[in-house]
């Protein structure tokens, strides 16, 4: 048990030390750095302390975080329906898993953004569309993996307690793919940060991705690198806090 604690403690040690050689690193290189090109660590603090005390900058970091929630939600639910679709009917696991997933999983995501704006125009809707379709096809490969591990005698047992279609999903196969969702939905919500930007960049006039596009039009580096900082503590905070402990206390009650 020490020597765990001791390891884990080194570990600790080991990843302090190697942030503040590298922040330490950054400071130095950009000392001959014109701030437009590479602002030093503090001024990308000052830039992420804004999102803290300039309600303007937290509604777009608010923005953000709703449209990420909301993608992931929806591609969730869609993933969920299509896996659900081919347990019950295999006749389509050709047309959605060999056609569809490969479809979704090819389709480069700019092009995915173009079409948005295209057909929405610069909306909320342009930006939740382009991050359903990109994450899409990481919730439904969880999905169908859920749906392929249950055991057909629990199908069997489902059938002989009851007729509804419903609470059979409900009581019986949604709690036996869940540990599936859960996994694949902290994936999605990590690749739906990285596309976030630029989602926004293309289609919103709001958020972090259109505060980096206003960045860009000036040559602000500081608020580039501010902007990115605060989407990696939105993440962190929310996976630690929400998501992490969610999933480890389904999986004990499993």
């Amino acid at each position: 048990m020490h020597r765990k604690t001791a390891s884990i403690g080194a570990q600790r040690a080991v990843t302090a030390l190697g942030i503040v050689c590298l922040i330490a690193g950054w400071a130095w290189v950009s000392r001959g750095q014109p701030e437009y090109v590479l602002p030093g660590p503090i001024a990308v603090l000052k830039g992420v302390a804004r999102f803290f005390t300039e309600p303007q900058l937290a509604a777009h970091a608010g923005i953000s975080l709703f449209r990420v929630v909301l993608s992931v939600a929806a591609a969730m639910i869609l993933a969920l329906i299509l896996a659900a679709l081919v347990r019950r009917w295999r006749m389509l696991d050709e047309t959605i898993e060999r056609r569809i997933l490969t479809f979704f999983n090819a389709f480069p995501s700019v092009g995915w953004a173009i079409l948005g704006v295209i057909w929405f125009s610069i909306s909320n809707t342009t930006v939740i569309f382009v991050q359903v379709a990109i994450i899409l096809p990481f919730c439904l490969i969880n999905a169908l993996a859920g749906f392929r591990q249950i055991d057909p005698d629990m199908d069997e047992l489902g059938h002989s307690l009851t007729r509804s279609v419903w609470r059979r999903f409900r009581l019986l196969s949604l709690p036996l793919v869940a540990p599936f969702l859960l996994s694949g939905l902290r994936v999605a919500y990590g690749i739906c940060w990285k596309i976030a930007l630029v989602a926004e960049l293309f289609g919103a006039s709001s958020g972090l991705g259109y505060q980096l596009a206003r960045a860009q039009s000036v040559s602000d580096a500081t608020m580039v690198f501010a902007c990115c900082i605060v989407i990696v503590l939105i993440f962190l905070v929310t996976d630690l806090l929400f998501l992490k402990p969610f999933v480890q206390r389904f999986s004990v009650n499993q």
